[in-house]
């Protein structure tokens, strides 16, 4: 089997523990996943089979979109309620729409984050919530991320509890800790703050409606119609300008060869042949060098 699917990942679950179901269950062992999803998240998790773990790469270059919640009064060890609170503040009247609709605004665009100290971004070769567990600090490294969207869909005060919750969506590249945004800004309202809930609706240009649960998997794989539900390898590139090759351009990237004479002026393209995506060429003198060989068959 060589394609994509669109997983929807359970919450309660690693990535890891999804890939590993997905091995037994599709008797195959060459699976990988795009964009790794924490236990408690759940949502779209893209998981390419055989020959499509070679676009990987690709599906965890586009944007993801999420939705969460952010509650404001308390935080934790790791921005998320799995860890031990550290911090409270009572909220001791609602926070207003607008306040927090500016201070979303702050944080859209191109910023910069810490990540937080349980999460596994390696520092010297080892991983941050390692040092967290062992009770060491280390300097985080900054990360530089886009959020096209972060917008408010609902705000709840809780008068009983002092606390708020604020509903939010938000659009963002590769690499952004939604966490860390929810934290970020209760912290710009003057509160501690929590990821209390997130879900990722989108990611790799897949949406949640298209996504199929293990179990969804394992049934159409004991029916034998799985193959309606995978996705060609191409997927991963549909935002890539597409180019048929001839015959003898063909047998020239079968053997890496540049290419010249085509008929773009595209930095990048996807070459296809007799309809199959072969290899992605970019543009280098005037000419097109392989940037990712897909296939040679």
């Amino acid at each position: 089997m060589d394609g994509i699917i669109p997983l929807y990942k359970e919450r309660g679950m690693t990535s890891f523990d999804c890939v590993s179901r997905l091995r037994r269950i599709l008797h195959t062992k060459k699976i990988g996943h795009s964009g790794t999803l924490d236990p408690n998240v759940d949502g779209v998790l893209p998981i390419c089979v055989g020959q499509a773990t070679k676009v990987v790469e690709f599906l965890m270059a586009s944007g993801k979109q999420y939705v969460g919640e952010l509650l404001v009064g308390q935080a934790t060890t790791t921005q998320d309620l799995d860890g031990e609170v550290v911090a409270q503040k009572p909220v001791t009247a609602p926070i207003d729409e607008d306040t927090i609709k500016q201070a979303m605004q702050e944080l859209t665009g191109d910023i910069v984050q810490i990540p937080p100290m349980y999460s596994a971004i390696k520092v010297n070769g080892k991983k941050l919530y390692e040092y967290a567990r062992a009770g060491e600090t280390v300097e985080r490294p900054k990360r530089h991320v886009h959020i096209a969207r972060f917008e408010m869909t609902a705000s709840s005060y809780d008068e009983k509890k002092q606390q708020q919750r604020i509903r939010f969506v938000v659009d963002c590249s590769k690499g952004t800790y939604v966490r860390t945004l929810a934290y970020d800004l209760a912290e710009k309202l003057g509160y501690p703050g929590v990821m209390s809930s997130l879900t990722r609706t989108k990611s790799g240009g897949f949406e949640l409606d298209q996504t199929l649960s293990l179990s969804d998997i394992q049934d159409a794989m004991e029916a034998q119609i799985m193959d309606r539900y995978v996705y060609p390898m191409d997927y991963a590139l549909q935002n890539y300008p597409h180019l048929e090759l001839t015959e003898a351009q063909w047998k020239k990237v079968q053997n890496g060869g540049w290419l010249s004479g085509l008929n773009t002026q595209e930095p990048e393209i996807a070459l296809t042949y007799q309809g199959e995506v072969k290899a992605l060429y970019q543009a280098k003198d005037r000419l097109y060098k392989p940037l990712k060989m897909l296939s040679t068959k």
